[in-house]
């Protein structure tokens, strides 16, 4: 078939274009840990006649990634005058690279909608300061230079989550929640710490609060909401930075973090509030289609819901399910 024919056949609708992402394979008890946690986030005083999910302001999603200093191909739109651009590196297998933990809480508005909690806690780089072993035509032997971790292991994890992201808790969070319990949520990753790990709950425990780990379900990056759209959406402003240093890069990911707005943040809660209910439609499995809510149009018409619903009997019928099972 022809290029052409194949392009007229897509106009016409008898060819549909589909972009296909390989997702996690998931087992027996993959299915069930994902039905069980679906529930979980269900609001009690809801059930079972009205079931809600709850409003996810007490959770605290955090995960790790790597931002890269440039893609190896970049697409770019250029007035017919402008010279191409011209990209170097030494390698393109060894691009410049930081990892990040992003700590990110539902943000909270008033009745008229003005914002009153971000619910940016942080987005921390895995970097340590080095002195310069040799003077180069950049810079004086000894100068302080910001180094990218090459690897980051469990106690640097348990660092940053004692170090970092529990002050930034202490001093952002809301204070008329801080005698609520507040969930930190995490993925199964090897580098992560346990939910009981005893450093991280005496540090937890400061200040009044009840700060507590919880893990979702392994093979579920649907689960959180950095995986399901604010990593891809920071990194496509990052890019638009071009840094050439690791001081760039991790001035252009900050950057990007605090951008970011904060009523897109909710819709991604939103969104997966909605992949919890595809979850539950599909029995635990990740063969679904994230629903498309207009969640533009109704924020814009003041109708954007706090929480979804779920149906009654869809709830049962997963019950059971889960029953027959144990």
């Amino acid at each position: 078939m022809s290029l052409g024919t194949l392009h007229r056949r897509k106009k016409e609708g008898a060819i549909r274009r589909h972009t296909n992402p390989i997702k996690p394979h998931l087992k027996e008890a993959n299915l069930k840990g994902r039905l069980e946690f679906c529930i979980s986030m269900l609001d009690k005083n809801t059930l079972p006649h009205e079931p809600k999910f709850v409003d996810m302001y007490n959770i605290v999603h955090i995960d790790e990634k790597w931002f890269y200093m440039t893609k190896k191909t970049a697409k770019y739109y250029l007035l017919p005058v402008e010279d191409d651009p011209h990209r170097t590196c030494q390698s393109k297998n060894f691009i410049g690279k930081v990892m990040f933990l992003a700590a990110m809480a539902r943000p909270r508005f008033d009745e008229e909608g003005n914002e009153v909690f971000s619910g940016k806690i942080g987005i921390f780089p895995f970097v340590t300061l080095e002195a310069a072993k040799r003077r180069s035509k950049n810079r004086d032997a000894g100068t302080l230079e910001l180094k990218a971790s090459t690897s980051v292991k469990r106690e640097d994890i348990k660092a940053c989550l004692i170090e970092k992201v529990l002050p930034k808790i202490y001093e952002k969070w809301p204070r008329e929640d801080r005698g609520k319990t507040i969930f930190i949520q995490q993925d199964n990753a090897s580098t992560h710490i346990a939910c009981s790990d005893t450093d991280f709950q005496e540090v937890a425990s400061r200040y009044g609060f009840d700060i507590q780990l919880k893990s979702q379900p392994p093979n579920s990056p649907d689960l959180n909401i950095l995986d399901l759209g604010f990593f891809s959406a920071i990194q496509s402003l990052q890019h638009k930075a071009c840094p050439k240093t690791i001081k760039d890069l991790v001035c252009a990911v900050e950057e990007s973090f605090e951008r970011y707005p904060t009523n897109h943040v909710n819709r991604i809660f939103l969104t997966l509030q909605s992949c919890m209910l595809e979850i539950m439609k599909v029995v635990g499995s990740n063969k679904y289609k994230i629903p498309h809510m207009k969640k533009s149009t109704l924020e814009r018409n003041g109708l954007l819901p706090k929480q979804l619903s779920c149906d009654a009997m869809l709830l049962e019928h997963v019950l059971n399910i889960l029953r027959s099972s144990n």
